[in-house]
C-alpha cells in the first residue's frame, strides 16, 4: 500500500515497533499485553491445553480475567491511533476486538484481512479448532454459528466498556451481523493461498481469497558460522515453533534432538521466542534467533514448525517438505491441508509429539520422493500467487465502492 502512494499507519504491538518502521510505514503503538500474557507460564500452560475442544475451553475460562482487560486496552491503543492518523478505509485484523467499531464510528469503510478462513462460514469445513466430523453442512455450518456466539460474548465487555469510556452510543447492531451501516456485509480479503485452500463455492461475493502476503526480502548478512554449518555437511532440516511454546521447551528441545539423531539428519533449530532453547548441542545441530524464513528455508532438504499460517507459505515458497506439530487455531487446518495435498507426513499434534513419531515424519520429509515433487509444484503456484498488487488493487476498490456509497 505504501509503494502504491497511500499512507498507511500500522497499529500493533510494541514489539514490532522497529520493523513497522524500517518497512518505511507509521508505527501505531500498541500494549505489548498479548505477548507478556501468552509468554507467561500461565499463557504457556493454556497453549498447551489448546489442542483438544475441551482444553481450548479450559484456557478461554481460565484466561477470561486475564484476556479482558487486554482487550479493552487493545481497544483503547487502536481507537487513539486511528483518530490521529484519521484512515480513508480501517483494514481490521479479526483478532482484534471492536476493529469495526472503530471505522464505524470514523464513518469509513472497514475491510477485514484474516490470513485463514476463519470468519466466513461455510459447509466445506468446519470452524477452526473443530473436528471435522461426518455430520453433514449443518454440523459444519453450526461450528461457525458457535465460534461467533462465544466471540461476541467474549467482547462485548470490553467493547462496551470501551464505548463508555469514549463518551460513544450503544454498540449498532449491524456490526453484530459483520454489516456495515448501509446493511451491506464488510468485505474480507483473505490473505492465503487459493492453492493449499480452495475458496469455498458458498462463500459470499464479499469473502476473497487475495494469495498468500510476505514482505520483500531485505538484505540480511548471515553469520559466518551459519554459513560455515550450511558447508560442512548434508543439507540440514529446519525445525521451530515461532512464537509457540509450552511450560517445559527444554523437554521440547530434547524431543527435537533426539529426533534428529534417530532419523540422521543434521538440524538447524529457531530459539528466538522460546519454544526451543539452546542449550548444549551436537555438532549436527545449529541453533539460530532471528534468520528470515525467505534466506535459510531455500537452504533446508525440510521444514518442521507449528503450522502458523506464514510460517506453512514460507517453507512450501521455498518448495520444501513440510511437517506441521500444531498447538491450535489454524495450525491443525494447515497441517490436514499439508498433508491432503501430499507436502507433508500427517501433523503432529503437540500433545502427542515424541521422538520416534518426528523421527518419522523427518524421515518421510526428506527422502519421500513424491512429497518433494508436490511441494516444488506448490512452489511455482506460490510464485504466482504472490502479487500483492493484487491486494492493493482490491483494497481500492473495495474502499472506493464504499467511500461512494456512504457520500449517495
Amino acid at each position: 500500500m505504501n509503494e502504491a502512494g497511500h499512507e498507511v499507519t500500522l497499529c500493533t504491538s510494541a514489539t514490532f515497533a522497529d520493523v513497522v518502521r524500517g518497512r518505511g510505514l507509521a508505527y501505531g503503538p500498541m500494549s505489548d499485553g498479548f505477548i507478556e500474557l501468552m509468554t507467561s507460564f500461565e499463557g504457556r500452560s493454556a497453549l498447551e491445553r489448546m489442542g483438544t475442544l475441551t482444553g481450548a475451553f479450559r484456557s478461554v475460562v481460565n484466561l477470561a480475567r486475564s484476556v479482558g482487560p487486554l482487550q479493552l486496552q487493545m481497544l483503547e491503543d487502536v481507537w487513539r491511533v486511528a483518530k490521529r492518523a484519521k484512515p480513508d478505509v480501517v483494514v481490521v485484523h479479526p483478532k482484534v476486538p471492536g476493529g469495526l467499531d472503530i471505522a464505524d464510528e470514523l464513518n469509513v469503510p472497514a475491510i477485514i484481512a484474516p490470513l485463514f478462513p476463519q470468519y466466513v462460514a461455510t459447509s466445506a469445513f468446519p470452524a477452526i479448532g473443530f473436528p471435522d466430523l461426518p455430520l453433514g453442512s449443518a454440523y459444519r455450518l453450526a461450528t461457525y454459528k458457535l465460534v461467533s456466539g462465544v466471540t461476541n460474548l467474549l467482547t462485548r465487555g470490553p467493547i462496551h466498556a470501551w464505548r463508555r469510556n469514549n463518551e460513544l452510543e450503544r454498540r449498532p447492531k449491524h456490526l453484530k451481523h459483520g454489516r456495515d451501516r448501509h446493511g451491506e456485509l464488510i468485505p474480507a480479503v483473505h490473505g492465503f493461498s487459493a492453492s493449499l485452500c480452495s475458496r469455498p463455492a458458498d462463500w459470499p461475493e464479499s469473502a476473497m481469497v487475495a494469495g498468500p502476503w510476505s514482505l520483500k526480502s531485505e538484505s540480511w548478512k548471515p553469520p559466518a558460522a551459519l554459513l560455515k554449518f550450511l558447508a560442512d555437511g548434508a543439507t540440514p532440516v529446519y525445525v521451530g515453533f515461532g512464537s509457540m511454546a509450552g511450560r517445559k521447551p527444554r523437554e521440547l528441545t530434547g524431543i527435537v534432538l533426539e529426533a534428529l539423531a534417530l532419523s540422521g539428519q543434521r538440524g538447524v533449530i529457531a530459539t528466538g521466542w522460546g519454544g526451543l532453547t539452546e542449550g548444549e548441542l551436537p555438532g549436527t545441530v545449529f541453533a539460530v534467533r532471528d534468520v528470515p524464513h525467505s534466506w535459510l528455508f531455500p537452504r533446508v532438504s525440510a521444514v518442521v514448525h507449528h503450522g502458523g499460517a506464514g510460517t506453512t507459505t514460507a517453507g512450501l515458497r521455498a518448495g520444501c517438505p513440510t511437517v506441521v506439530c500444531p498447538f491450535f487455531a489454524d495450525q491443525p487446518f494447515w497441517g490436514r491441508r499439508i498433508h491432503a495435498l501430499g507436502a507433508g507426513p500427517r501433523p503432529i499434534p503437540q500433545r502427542r509429539l515424541t521422538a520416534p513419531r518426528l523421527a518419522d515424519a523427518i524421515t518421510s520429509a526428506v527422502h519421500d520422493v513424491n512429497m518433494r515433487v508436490i511441494a516444488g509444484l506448490l512452489k511455482q503456484q506460490l510464485a504466482d500467487e504472490s502479487r500483492l498488487d493484487r491486494t492493493v488493487a482490491l483494497i481500492e476498490s473495495l474502499s472506493g465502492r464504499r467511500l461512494r456509497a456512504a457520500e449517495r
